[in-house]
């Protein structure tokens, strides 16, 4: 139902983030990327992955 809508896995994302699963959430922003339909969308996304990804910014 909820596939081809990246929302879906933008909030995933969000709160994989805030319960510690880091993982996860950044292949759940991976996803809400791949799927994002606009440049500026996936520009917020991008930034939100960095942000799990860089060491010590969890």
């Amino acid at each position: 139902m909820l596939r081809g809508y990246h929302p879906y896995p933008t909030a995933r994302g969000d709160l994989l983030h805030r319960l510690g699963r880091h993982a996860e959430a950044a292949s759940a922003y991976r996803e809400a990327i791949d799927l994002a339909g606009t440049e500026p969308e996936r520009a917020l996304l991008r930034r939100r992955l960095d942000m799990i990804e860089r060491p010590g910014s969890r």
